[in-house]
């Protein structure tokens, strides 16, 4: 199964990547956490990639192109894939379209999971996460059991950069700007299934299976 997951940042898109990954047994690719581990392991291109991720901003199509060419070459994307996060604008999809040919791969379906703005800023700027386990709490709909404290490890919740309302604006305002173009070429493909983000989890998840097991 080989799966592009769109959407709007803060729509889910995460959750619902690990859910599908494991049914699947497919491996859950986000250029946002790739970039994340480089610039954890103090490499050029990870410090390079989170100066953008904490402005707000795209992280240049060259850099990331690259990164999805190096990460289809391991050995557990053979078999399918679930992309998280990529692409991102309209030349990364014809970037991408161009290595899978290159590979002899089709994808089986393009997710777009859509929610309304505000939806989405309250989603992403209540958001908290334990500085050493990485573990993800919300202010309103997932509170630690001490306030600032992870329930798993005792770390410190933090709100990290690029989560911060200014800042969560300003990457739904890029979104519209450019990711949102990306649907309608996928549209124009005929490979596109749209998912109403606004419900739960479940919800999502139960209809993109749904939707997936007619497909194939």
């Amino acid at each position: 199964m080989r799966i592009i997951l769109m959407g709007p940042p803060g729509v889910g898109k995460g959750t619902e990547a690990v859910l599908l990954a494991e049914h699947y047994h497919i491996p859950h690719i986000s250029t946002g956490n790739i970039f994340r581990e480089l610039y954890k392991d103090n490499t050029d291109v990870g410090k390079i990639a989170m100066g953008y991720i904490d402005r707000g901003e795209l992280v240049p199509n060259h850099i990331t192109n690259e990164i999805v060419r190096h990460r289809l070459m391991e050995d557990d994307a053979k078999d399918g894939f679930l992309f998280d996060g990529y692409p991102r604008n309209i030349e990364q999809a014809k970037a991408f379209d161009h290595l899978l040919k290159e590979m002899g791969w089709k994808l089986n379906a393009v997710i777009n999971i859509a929610a309304p703005d505000e939806v989405i800023i309250e989603r992403i700027a209540g958001r908290r996460v334990c500085e050493t386990c990485g573990a993800v709490y919300h202010i309103h709909n997932k509170k630690p059991k001490r306030e600032g404290i992870c329930d798993l490890d005792g770390g410190k919740l933090v709100q990290r950069a690029d989560d911060m309302e200014e800042t969560v604006q300003r990457r739904l305002r890029i979104y519209c700007d450019q990711t949102a173009p990306v649907i309608g070429y996928y549209k124009s493909k005929g490979s596109i299934v749209e998912i109403d983000g606004t419900k739960s989890i479940q919800y999502t998840d139960s209809t993109i299976k749904k939707v997936l097991g007619e497909m194939n």
